[in-house]
């Protein structure tokens, strides 16, 4: 019973990394549907930001999380 247990352990860390990849893709889609649809000051605002979330993934969407959208000021 056991070696079964130990057997399946590998596909359950599988299931928890899955489960996190789609959650960082959700919140790094809903961060750059955000960004495409807020009004920037300048253009080119826009444009950077969207290149940041794009190459720099769930951490260019955590970044712009806390520096654009918490900060309701632009």
């Amino acid at each position: 019973m056991m070696e079964v247990m130990i057997a399946m352990l590998p596909f359950a860390f599988m299931g928890v990394f899955m489960l996190i990849g789609v959650l960082g893709l959700i919140f790094m889609v809903w961060m750059l549907i955000d960004c495409v649809q807020r009004k920037f000051k300048k253009d080119n605002d826009r444009v950077i930001w969207v290149l940041i979330i794009v190459f720099l993934n769930w951490i260019g969407a955590l970044v712009y999380y806390f520096v654009i959208k918490r900060n309701k000021k632009v």
